[in-house]
């Protein structure tokens, strides 16, 4: 078995490879002085079984060529086999036609991939679940939800604790959660009543005197967040927590994070943290390398993944 690593995740890269006790295969990424992406694998993977991690976050159309480039040149290398490991899906909302005359891109995302030559993906908590219907290959869409409710029974009492799913599409991943610490149900109910005015916040659920926990996959702007954290709390709610998988955090979002009410949002590390991350007072990263490299060995054994999560 080979690990390779992208650019986009270093950190997790390396984590990966200390669980599976498998140093990085070493590779050589860089770009011409046109900004080209070139790869060159700088050791012998003749016949192995080889896992590639590499997150499509920001930049996400440099850090997708660069899988890309990685997949063909193991390929080309005579590779038994290429997993394409990556814990953050990216295009991954852009999953239906919206409107007219609109792409699919994670269709187009998912035959790059397959066409590249990815014999396999492995990614984590994808924003829909049928995206793994886009591929062609196995695909193996993993849950975050086993490390953050091991976080949440290290640090809360979860005799107190509401659930709450920050919209209607993610009652699916809050249900899960809340089932697993014993825990009730809230949902979040935005609507716009006109364009251009903000939205209404309607609770569904008894949150009054609740120490409430928002579950979502992905926090981006961090708007909606910000929005069902002041509703809760104008709900009568005690405090409110938030745990997402995916901390995309673009433009002001870690500064609207740091200046909301929210008490403290836990991301995972599928997606490198910034700088402005790691010193934001109330976000906290969990890292999910020891869930990746779990899923990695058992790929790579041919043993049961889905069973991570029995």
């Amino acid at each position: 078995m080979k690990v390779v690593a992208g650019n986009s995740n270093r950190a997790l890269a390396e984590a990966v490879a200390a669980y599976l006790a498998t140093p990085l295969t070493r590779c050589n990424v860089r770009r011409f002085a046109d900004m080209e992406v070139f790869v060159e694998i700088l050791e012998n993977v003749r016949g192995e079984d080889v896992f590639v991690v590499q997150s499509t976050s920001f930049p996400a159309n440099d850090h997708l060529m660069e899988l890309l480039i990685i997949i063909d040149a193991l390929r080309r290398s005579s590779a038994r086999r290429i997993t394409a490991v990556m814990p953050y899906f990216g295009y991954a909302r852009q999953d239906r036609r919206a409107a007219g005359r609109t792409p699919i891109s994670a269709k187009l995302v998912a035959n790059m991939i397959t066409q590249a030559g990815a014999d396999r993906v492995l990614t984590l908590d994808l924003h829909a679940g049928q995206i793994q219907g886009f591929f062609d290959i196995p695909t193996d869409n993993l849950f975050a939800a086993p490390v953050m409710v091991r976080d949440i029974k290290e640090r809360l009492p979860t005799d107190n604790v509401m659930v709450v799913s920050p919209d209607v599409g993610g009652v699916v991943r809050a249900r899960a959660i809340a089932k697993r610490i014993d825990a009730q149900l809230a949902i979040v109910d935005k609507r716009r009543e006109r364009a251009g005015e903000s939205e209404v916040m309607n609770i569904i659920g008894e949150v009054e005197g609740r120490s409430c926990i928002l579950v979502d996959d992905i926090v981006d702007s961090g708007g909606t967040l910000v929005n069902a954290a002041d509703a809760l709390l104008a709900q009568g709610a005690k405090e409110v927590y938030a745990y997402l998988t995916h901390g995309v955090l673009s433009g002001g979002a870690v500064a609207r994070v740091t200046a909301s009410r929210i008490k403290e949002m836990v991301i995972t590390d599928s997606i490198q943290p910034t700088e402005a991350v790691r010193v934001a007072k109330n976000i906290r990263t969990v890292s999910i390398a020891t869930l990746i490299g779990e899923a990695i060995a058992r790929t790579s054994s041919e043993e049961s993944v889905s069973s991570l999560f029995d």
